[in-house]
């Protein structure tokens, strides 16, 4: 059954062009360091450091790669409503993950929402994107109660910021403080967006959901259905999510990389020149398209740190991310944040 809520909202804001097919890009919010280790074994001399998960599901025909060639690391994790723990390894992507949470807890892998790092609580500094620190506690987040919402479009914008996990469900990373969403007391960070006017969006990627919300017209009433994660009796709401930082997942030099196709490979940590161009490019990515996604945002530093002009930085984003369709204005405010971050502009 859903709740349902009637109350007015405004817009989202300014959205994608044409999609072409499904990007193979995971959210990736970094989370902050971690203040305890857990023993994980077979790390081949390295201590500390993180691993990056290949998404490897948008890309449903593709096999893993063999279990020989995947390092063997165990974590441990628990539900994040309370339950005892459980250790998992042997996976290489976000939906491999939660088919071992699944497992360890006997549970559907279609019911984890998303995963926290080192809190149970639902802090999207926390959230589980394409990164895991070596030694970071995983705690899963599956789904609770169902609600529905009308919401009336009654302003330019909705005050939301979408992501996904990777693996299927869009949901609320932020909530703007001040917005008509924010004093709608029923929708939370946290929250699956299940289906807007019907339209399920099971599958759509964070940027096809902000895309549909601005697309809505405008003094019209919209239905969402959420589903909020279930929460253990001392989870607060977090309402708008905090202010993304520069906080490393782990504590080691390297990072391991695991990938959909072939073997894991070793990579040293960003610098601080990426560390910030990627802060900068991420913070653009929710003004312009109600997301945020620092995977992309790394992608987008990498292919433009090297190009010489802005022409150069577009090409090689068409070729790359032609599924975005990232607007000319976007493409060249990307071009300045990566330039300021090279001369150590704030």
């Amino acid at each position: 059954m859903y709740n349902k809520t009637k109350i007015a909202a405004p817009k989202m804001p300014l959205g994608l062009g044409r999609r072409k097919k499904a990007s193979p890009l995971v959210e990736n919010e970094e989370a902050e360091p971690i203040r305890a280790g857990l023993n994980v074994p077979g790390l081949g001399g390295l201590d500390g450091g993180r691993v990056s998960l290949g998404e490897g599901a948008a890309h449903e025909g593709l096999p893993p790669p063999p279990t020989s060639l995947r390092p063997r690391l165990i974590f441990h994790t628990q539900l994040a409503h309370g339950s005892p723990t459980g250790r998992i390894e042997g996976f290489s992507n976000v939906r491999e993950l939660y088919a071992k949470i699944g497992e360890a807890f006997g549970i559907p892998p279609t019911e984890v929402m998303f995963c926290t790092l080192n809190t149970h609580k639902v802090d999207m500094d926390k959230l589980l994107g394409g990164q895991i620190g070596l030694e970071d506690f995983i705690f899963a987040h599956v789904k609770g109660q169902r609600k529905a919402v009308e919401v009336f479009k009654g302003e330019d914008a909705l005050g939301l910021t979408i992501t996904d996990n990777g693996a299927g469900y869009a949901f609320i990373k932020r909530i703007r403080e001040g917005s008509i969403i924010h004093q709608i007391q029923v929708i939370n960070v946290g929250d699956m967006i299940e289906s807007i006017n019907g339209q399920i969006l099971i599958g759509c990627r964070h940027y096809e959901v902000a895309k549909m919300l601005k697309e809505l017209p405008k003094g019209k009433t919209f239905v969402l259905k959420l589903v909020e994660p279930l929460k253990a009796f001392d989870m607060i709401s977090q309402r708008s999510g905090s202010k993304s930082g520069s906080a490393q997942l782990g504590t080691g030099r390297g990072t391991l990389r695991l990938r959909s196709k072939g073997p894991a490979t070793v990579e040293e940590l960003p610098s601080a020149f990426e560390e910030k161009a990627i802060e900068k490019v991420d913070d653009l990515l929710e003004s312009y398209m109600g997301i945020r996604d620092s995977e992309l945002a790394a992608t987008m530093v990498e292919l433009g740190k090297d190009k010489k002009n802005p022409d150069e930085f577009a090409e090689a984003l068409d070729e790359t991310l032609g599924d975005f369709a990232f607007p000319d204005e976007f493409v060249f405010d990307v071009w300045g944040a990566i330039g300021d971050a090279k001369v150590g502009r704030v």
